[in-house]
């Protein structure tokens, strides 16, 4: 295993968690769900640019479906 995927899903699994409770707790299912899709996502990708650019799409999904 490469040092840099767990680097990298260490901290999207920590922005992931912020989401998460944060969608929990307003009752917002956009981030409670991209919260748990960036906790779930580095355990099924083993790419490097690939775990990038999803985390990063999945980071900015709530900025973008705000309602």
């Amino acid at each position: 295993m490469n040092t840099t995927l767990i680097f990298w899903g260490l901290l999207f699994g920590s922005i992931g968690t912020g989401f998460f409770v944060y969608g929990k707790k307003q009752r917002a299912p956009v981030p409670l769900l991209c919260g748990l899709a960036l906790m779930v996502v580095p355990y099924a990708i083993s790419s490097v640019p690939v775990l990038l650019a999803v985390g990063v799409a999945l980071i900015a999904l709530p900025y973008f479906l705000r309602y």
